[in-house]
C-alpha cells in the first residue's frame, strides 16, 4: 500500500508575489492572480456599505484574496485537514493590484471599495507590525547619516507611500551642544515611484502618481519661525494628518508659497516630526497620490514608529560622526604633518590604522633634526589602539622631542621616557626605538626598549635585520638600556617600524621580520645593484605584503636613505677663545671657500663668522668649533661650552653691541641656536 501522500499548498505568504520588503521597491504594487471560483462554494455576498470598524458583517469576512478569513468549510462539505505551513513572514503581505485584483466588496475598516487597478491598504493590525519590523531593521543597518535616511527612503516607498520627503536641520546638533541661530531644515532626501517599472516575473506597471502632485513637492530650505504653525506642528511631535488646520497651515512654510496645493488631499499625505533624544531634528513628509487609497488612523502610528527610530539612528549617526571627526583629528595632530628636510638623509613615512572603524592608535614615528647636522630617527608603539592609547602616545612624543632637544644619548631618552610613562600610570607600556644618524661620520647610535629591531638595506640589494639589544619595554621601570653604534653606509636604508607590519593571528613576529628581509631584496631587485630603490615605491611595496588578515594593529613605518655628506664637503677646526680668534675664523672660512668655488658667498661668510665667532669667544673658556658644511646650501657651526642659548633683541641707539644675531637674522637664509650637554651651537644657513 502507498504511503500517504500529503499535497502541500503554497500559503498566501508562499507566493513568489507575497510579500512585499521595505527593500524592495516593487513591494507595494506586486501583480497578484485572481483566485479561481471554486464550483459548489456558497457566493459570498457583498458587505453593506455602512460597514464601520468594529461592526459584524452579517455574512462571512473575506481576506484580501477574497478568501475565508475563518477556516470552516461552507455547508454540507467535510472539513480536511490543512498540511499547508503558515510561517510567520518578516514582510508584509502583499497589496493586490491591477485589472486581476479580486473583485472584493468594501474594505472592511474604512467601508470604501477600492477601485480596480489600485493598491489596497494593509488590511491587519499584523500587516503593520511586520512593515515596521522590517522597516526599523532596515533603518538600524546604517551606520551613517545618509544610510540611514536612505534606508528610511526605501523601506517606505512604496510599500506605505508613494513619495517621501525628508528634512534635517542644518546644521544638525551633536549630543547636548545648544544650537544658535534661527531653525533651518534642509531637505536631504526626496524618493518617489520610479518612472518605469519591471514587468517581468509577475510584476505589473505601477501607476503613477500625477506629476503636477507629487514630483512639484518640497523646496531646498525652510526657516522654522518661532511661534509659527510649522513651528508648532513640530513642537506636538507626533505625525498629523495635512489635511488638519494646524498641518495644513505649516505646508507652505515648509514646502513654499503653493507648496501646499501640490500635496493631495483627503488624509493622503503625513507630517512627521524627527525627534532625536533631546530636540526635534527634521521631519518627514509621508505622500500618497490620489489615485491609492488613503491614510488610515492606525497609519499615524506606523508613521510615528519609523520617524522614532530614524530620529534615534540619525542621532547616533551624527554621535559617531562627530567621534570619527575627533579620532582622525586627534592623529592628524600627533604624527607629524610633514618630515624635516635634513641634511644627508632622505626621509619617507607611512601610517595605517587597524580599521576603518579604529582610526587612532599608538604608534608613532618622528624625525628630529639636531645639532651638527645630525637626526634622530623614532619609531613607537602604544599597547592598544584607542583615543587612550593615542593621547598617551602624544605624550610620550612631546616627551621624546624635548629630550632630543637637550641633545641628550639614546639610552639616555629612552631612561627618561621609561620615567614618564611610569608617572603617566602603572599600566601605560610602550616599545621605542631611538636612533641618531650622523651624515658626517657616516654613523648611527640605535637604543631599543622592546621593540622589533630595523631592517637596513644596503646599496647592493642585501637586506640585513640589525643586531640591536632587545631591552625592556618603557614603562617596567628600573631597567638599564643599552645604545650599539653600527655603520651607516652611504646609500643604504634604514626601515624603522612597529610590530603591525610583521605580527599577526597568522605568523609570529620573526616569521614577519623574515618576510620583511625577502620583501626588502625582492624590491631592491628591480631596480639594480648600483640604484637604491625610490623611497615613497619601497614603502608601498613594504605595505603591500599584508595580507587579508594581517591588520591586527596599527602600523607606523619610517624609512631612512643615508646620503651622508662627504668629507671633502666638511671643514672643521677649533679655535682658541683669545681676541684674535674672529679674525683667524674668517682667513679660514675665506681660504676654504675658495677651494669650494664658493668666493661669491665669502664677504657674507666673513661677517657672519665674525660676529658669531666673536659672541663666543667672550663667554667660552674651552676652544671655540668652526664647521663649515656644503651641502645643497652652505651650513656654517659655531659650538663652545656656554649653555646660555643666545636671543635675538633690538638693539638701543647708544649700545656698542648686541647687533651681530640681528645681522645673522637679515642676511642668512635660516638660522638658531641648540644647547648641547656640553655647551651649545650656533649655526647658520646660506643659499649657493
Amino acid at each position: 500500500m502507498d504511503s500517504t501522500r500529503v499535497t502541500e499548498y503554497p500559503t498566501s505568504f508562499e507566493r513568489p508575489t507575497a510579500g512585499a520588503d521595505p527593500a524592495d521597491p516593487r513591494g507595494a504594487l506586486l501583480h497578484t492572480p485572481a483566485p479561481a471560483h471554486t464550483p459548489g462554494a456558497a457566493a459570498l455576498p457583498a458587505p453593506s456599505a455602512e460597514g464601520r470598524a468594529g461592526e459584524t458583517p452579517a455574512g462571512p469576512a473575506t481576506g484580501p484574496d477574497g478568501a475565508f478569513e475563518h477556516s470552516q468549510p461552507p455547508a454540507g462539505q467535510a472539513a480536511e485537514p490543512d498540511h499547508r505551513p503558515r510561517p510567520v513572514p518578516e514582510t508584509i503581505p502583499a497589496q493586490p493590484g491591477g485589472d486581476t485584483a479580486p473583485a472584493a466588496g468594501p474594505e472592511r475598516r474604512t467601508g470604501q471599495v477600492p477601485a480596480p487597478g489600485r493598491p489596497t491598504p494593509m488590511r491587519r493590525d499584523g500587516d503593520r507590525l511586520r512593515f515596521v519590523g522590517a522597516a526599523t531593521r532596515r533603518i538600524a543597518r546604517g551606520m551613517d547619516l545618509d544610510e540611514i535616511v536612505m534606508g528610511l527612503c526605501r523601506a517606505t516607498v512604496p510599500t506605505f507611500a508613494d513619495a517621501i520627503l525628508v528634512y534635517l536641520r542644518e546644521p544638525l546638533p551633536v549630543g547636548d551642544e545648544r544650537p544658535s541661530g534661527p531653525l533651518v531644515l534642509r531637505l536631504r532626501r526626496t524618493d518617489r515611484i520610479p518612472a518605469d517599472r519591471d514587468t517581468e516575473g509577475g510584476f505589473m506597471p505601477a501607476v503613477q502618481p500625477e506629476p503636477s502632485e507629487l514630483d512639484t513637492v518640497g523646496s531646498e530650505l525652510c526657516e522654522v519661525r518661532p511661534g509659527s504653525a510649522l513651528a508648532e506642528v513640530l513642537r506636538g511631535v507626533r505625525p498629523v494628518f495635512t489635511d488638519a488646520p494646524a498641518a495644513r497651515a505649516a505646508l507652505p512654510e515648509l514646502l513654499g508659497e503653493g507648496g501646499e496645493f501640490a500635496v493631495p488631499g483627503g488624509q493622503r499625505a503625513i507630517l512627521a516630526p524627527l525627534r532625536g533624544r533631546r530636540r526635534v531634528i527634521g521631519a518627514a513628509l509621508f505622500l500618497r497620490g490620489p489615485e491609492r487609497i488613503a491614510f488610515e488612523t492606525d497609519d499615524l502610528l506606523v508613521a510615528a514608529q519609523l520617524a522614532t527610530h530614524s530620529a534615534l539612528g540619525i542621532d547616533k549617526a551624527v554621535l559617531y560622526g562627530r567621534e570619527a571627526y575627533i579620532a582622525d583629528e586627534l592623529q592628524r595632530t600627533m604624527l607629524p604633518e610633514n618630515l624635516p628636510r635634513c641634511t644627508g638623509v632622505r626621509l619617507a613615512s607611512r601610517y595605517l590604522p587597524a580599521a576603518e572603524t579604529a582610526r587612532v592608535g599608538g604608534d608613532w614615528y618622528d624625525a628630529i633634526p639636531l645639532p651638527g647636522s645630525r637626526v634622530a630617527l623614532v619609531v613607537g608603539d602604544v599597547m592598544g589602539h584607542s583615543m587612550t592609547s593615542a593621547a598617551i602616545m602624544g605624550q610620550l612624543r612631546t616627551t621624546a622631542q624635548t629630550l632630543a632637544g637637550l641633545d641628550l644619548p639614546p639610552q639616555e631618552v629612552l631612561h627618561h621616557l621609561d620615567e614618564q610613562a611610569q608617572r603617566l600610570g602603572t599600566d601605560r607600556m610602550a616599545t621605542c626605538l631611538y636612533a641618531v644618524y650622523d651624515p658626517v661620520a657616516h654613523r648611527i647610535t640605535v637604543a631599543n626598549a622592546g621593540h622589533p629591531p630595523p631592517v637596513l638595506l644596503h646599496l647592493g640589494g642585501r637586506a640585513e635585520v640589525l643586531s640591536v639589544p632587545a631591552g625592556a619595554p618603557i614603562g617596567v621601570g628600573g631597567v638599564d638600556f643599552e645604545a650599539v653604534e653600527l655603520d651607516a653606509p652611504a646609500g643604504g636604508t634604514l626601515l624603522l617600524y612597529t610590530d603591525g607590519l610583521v605580527e599577526s593571528r597568522l605568523r609570529d613576529v620573526w616569521t614577519g621580520i623574515e618576510q620583511l628581509r625577502e620583501k626588502l631584496e625582492a624590491t631592491a631587485e628591480l631596480t639594480g645593484a648600483d640604484h637604491a630603490p625610490p623611497l615613497e615605491a619601497l614603502c608601498d611595496e613594504v605595505l603591500d605584503m599584508l595580507g587579508p588578515g594581517d591588520r591586527d594593529d596599527d602600523i607606523a613605518l619610517l624609512a631612512a636613505r643615508f646620503d651622508g655628506i662627504a668629507p671633502s664637503d666638511v671643514a672643521y677646526w677649533e679655535l682658541e677663545p683669545e681676541d684674535a680668534a674672529p679674525g683667524r675664523a674668517r682667513r679660514l672660512a675665506r681660504r676654504e671657500l675658495a677651494r669650494w668655488g664658493l668666493e661669491d658667498l665669502t664677504d657674507s661668510v666673513e661677517l657672519l663668522v665674525s660676529e658669531v665667532v666673536t659672541n663666543a669667544v667672550r663667554y667660552a673658556s674651552r676652544p671655540v668649533t668652526l664647521r663649515l658644511l656644503r651641502t645643497d646650501v652652505l651650513r656654517c657651526e659655531v659650538g663652545d661650552d656656554v649653555p646660555q642659548l643666545p636671543r635675538l633683541r633690538q638693539a638701543r641707539a647708544t649700545d656698542e653691541g648686541g647687533r651681530g644675531l640681528y645681522l645673522v637674522n637679515r642676511m642668512a637664509r635660516r638660522w638658531g641656536a641648540t644647547r648641547l650637554s656640553t655647551g651649545k651651537v650656533v649655526w647658520f644657513e646660506l643659499n649657493r
